[in-house]
């Protein structure tokens, strides 16, 4: 039996860090970007670097990662980062999606994972095609829309020492934030428009792409997790009452293909009465300030790690990480961390 901890954060301007060709770190009191105005390069390296070493893990997905896989791997090469790490980046732009892997436990095969590049049609052929720019009909008015995905999916298989293996797609999808003033009408248009581009990006991932694999004989009986900052929960906000459509509950999959949906690890752990009562009040992933209310604070469930069912069993134990091991909360002790908490679970695969 093969067994890991496994886990996916969203760091936060993590590529701020960087600069050069060969990469270097920026000047350790340089101010950049993350959780507070004034945190520096060294502040940021020491409180991720915490997290990263109080987790435990042997896999991590870093959304909002550095541009490029040498950046990663220069960040997990520090001496402050306990264990020997093997990185790979989904090259986006800014805040690309990246995987590391720490391969000095034993758990894993030598190399620990391959990687199929999803902007290479040798590599990720159906990946490629469907998060090319896209046309669809969001709002069934009969007439298409062009979307396009703002970062490519990371999409790797790791291998255990066991021979056993599993996959990984992870994303960063469309944000429905709005970040500037605007009029109230102007407002509430472009949160409909943020929606219907995200939506967009999780129906065609379901359907041209997970659909697929989890039918397909090549590799239906792969596990597969698709885990990220997916920048929506369950039910429906104001804006998508409008669209009837949910972002996170579409990409889990539809009732009519029962035997294509994707597990939730987090919805797993909440006791019965609450998955009965669908009470996800405790399942926040990233707070903020309210733009509208001040002195409040807005609680979201957006990150998130998703499941195929064809191995019974294999993801369990779905922690969100907002207090550490020693009951401290990890927005104290790691003040330079992210704006967003870590989300865990175990692996298991004979």
């Amino acid at each position: 039996m093969a067994e890991i901890q496994f886990g996916v954060w969203n760091i936060e301007w993590m590529n701020s860090l960087f600069e050069g060709d060969p990469p270097q770190f920026k000047a350790g009191d340089t101010k950049v970007r993350g959780p507070r105005k004034n945190n520096t390069v060294n502040d940021r390296i020491a409180d991720v670097s915490g997290v990263i070493n109080e987790m435990d893990l042997q896999a991590l997905v870093v959304v909002e990662g550095p541009n490029r896989v040498e950046e990663l791997q220069l960040f997990f090469d520090r001496p402050e980062i306990n264990g020997d790490w093997k990185c790979a980046v989904q090259q986006s732009g800014a805040q690309s999606v990246g995987l590391a892997i720490r391969a000095d436990t034993g758990a894993f095969q030598d190399p620990p994972f391959s990687q199929f590049d999803s902007s290479l049609a040798d590599q990720a052929p159906l990946l490629k095609e469907i998060t090319d720019p896209f046309l669809m009909d969001t709002d069934r008015d009969d007439l298409d829309e062009l979307h396009k995905f703002e970062r490519r999916p990371l999409y790797t298989e790791v291998h255990l020492v066991n021979g056993r293996s599993f996959r990984i797609l992870g994303v960063h999808l469309k944000s429905k934030g709005i970040f500037n003033a605007l009029e109230w009408a102007a407002w509430w248009a472009k949160a409909e428009g943020n929606r219907k581009k995200l939506l967009a990006q999780c129906y065609q991932l379901r359907s041209k792409f997970l659909d697929v694999y989890l039918a397909e004989n090549a590799t239906k009986d792969i596990p597969l997790i698709i885990c990220g900052d997916i920048n929506d929960g369950p039910g429906f906000d104001a804006s998508e009452m409008k669209l009837m459509a949910s972002g996170v509950e579409t990409l889990m999959g539809s009732i009519w293909k029962p035997t294509l949906t994707m597990g939730n690890v987090l919805y797993d752990g909440l006791s019965e009465k609450d998955q009965n009562s669908l009470d996800f009040e405790d399942l926040y992933t990233a707070s903020f300030r309210d733009p509208i209310i001040d002195g409040s604070y807005m609680r979201v469930w957006i990150d998130h790690i998703l499941y195929s069912r064809n191995s019974a069993g294999w993801v369990s134990d779905g922690k969100i990480w907002r207090e550490m091991p020693d009951g401290a909360k990890i927005y104290r002790k790691y003040p330079d961390g992210s704006d967003h908490f870590p989300v865990t679970c175990k692996i298991t695969l004979d």
